[in-house]
């Protein structure tokens, strides 16, 4: 047998999301050594490819994890749904009372012994999503029923979105805006879903007015204060606090068409984050429109395929996993390149499987690894219907 039929046999499920996922993973690749060689010569005392062969490392075994969970039945997550529900609502609020704080936020908690930190609301979105899936998919007989159906799937929904929001606000609402997306694909009554976003919207208006009266209380609301106004204001915005946008704007208008070719970005040593959350625009300015129309048209080819597998599934909970962890990551892609366009006030969200990362990369290639299994199942079935 060739490597390629070899490949083939092992590699099971929508092909066209694995070359997706290997391509991101090469434009990951070679957009972190440029993004982050300088820091790694500061940092590691001229290591420049440091960083490099840290995120490769941790790339490498997310491309074993999505090979591993693409081989599961995508089912198992929905009988572990409960559980990985509990235990989010235990990190998240051992987070909060333990977590690791950086800049006013503790999003992070740290392993004991190993010293490794991860993002408690990373396992979180996914657990709540998995269980939203199950929720809506088990509960089809009485979807449009408000006690049945509509109460048992919000509850969780606002509690993990809440206890999110307090350190990470931006997760949280587009987690909240998943779970609505999902909601309507799965048919719950559209009142009760349009009565929760006003009721949301209400809640966020009440955290912002308390967090700027009593800070002390949710110490997060002046930076969302300072971002919505330095957005919506910018000729009011003072220099610090435009300088990320003004310098991801100047690199993109660096790269012009073409870009300035690969690791010939000037801006890498200016751009905060640049191997992170503004990693889009080191893209545009090595790689000009071109490169990051082609980042772009990835992610839109990976809609139009999660789309195909929601209408081909004749299982609910697989429709609504594979709907739910795939806009999870399309929204996330979507918000952080509006975010460098200067279209969305600054977030912190990464570029999935892009960005470097540590276990937030990992539970992308979760998601990936899942959504792989969901295609898988449904090629089974079509192989014996035929």
């Amino acid at each position: 047998m060739n490597l390629s039929a070899r490949i083939a046999t092992e590699l099971r499920g929508d092909r066209v999301i694995w070359a997706i996922v290997v391509l991101l993973a090469i434009i990951s690749m070679v957009s972190v050594f440029s993004s982050a060689s300088s820091l790694a010569y500061v940092e590691r005392d001229g290591e420049v490819g440091y960083y490099l062969m840290k995120h490769g490392l941790i790339l490498g075994f997310g491309i074993v994890v999505i090979y591993i969970c693409h081989l599961l039945a995508y089912t198992k997550f929905s009988r572990w749904a409960p559980g990985l529900l509990v235990v989010a609502f235990a990190l998240l609020l051992v987070t909060l009372w333990l977590g690791v704080d950086i800049n006013n936020a503790k999003r992070w908690l740290k392993i004991p012994i190993i010293g490794l930190t991860f993002q408690s609301s990373d396992f979180a979105k996914l657990a709540l999503i998995i269980f939203v899936a199950r929720s809506i998919g088990s509960k089809q007989d009485v979807i449009k029923d408000f006690k049945e159906a509509f109460l048992p799937i919000i509850a969780p929904i606002i509690g993990i979105c809440m206890l999110i929001a307090v350190n990470d606000l931006s997760s949280a609402l587009m987690l909240f805006l998943i779970c609505m997306l999902m909601m309507v694909v799965g048919r719950v009554a559209i009142q009760y879903i349009v009565m929760l976003v006003l009721l949301g919207i209400c809640a966020f208006s009440l955290m912002v007015m308390i967090g700027a009266r009593y800070p002390h209380l949710i110490p997060r609301a002046s930076t969302w204060e300072k971002r919505i106004e330095t957005y919506f204001n910018p000729e009011r915005a003072s220099t610090d606090d435009r300088y990320q946008i003004t310098k991801a704007q100047i690199a993109m208008a660096n790269g012009g068409l073409i870009g300035v070719g690969p690791g010939n970005s000037t801006q890498r040593n200016y751009v905060p984050s640049a191997h992170a959350d503004f990693i889009y625009s080191i893209i545009v300015e090595e790689y000009g429109v071109v490169g990051g129309i082609a980042v772009i048209s990835l992610y839109v080819l990976l809609f139009f395929r999660i789309v195909r597998l929601v209408t081909r599934s004749s299982k609910a909970f697989g429709a609504m996993v594979a709907f739910g962890i795939g806009m999870a990551l399309l929204l996330q892609a979507f918000f952080n390149i509006a975010v460098n366009l200067d279209l969305l006030p600054i977030t912190g969200l990464t570029l999935p499987l892009i960005s470097m990362g540590g276990t937030s990369l990992l539970f992308t290639c979760v998601s990936f690894g899942i959504i792989l299994s969901v295609s898988k199942y449904i090629e089974a079935v079509t192989a014996d219907a035929t």
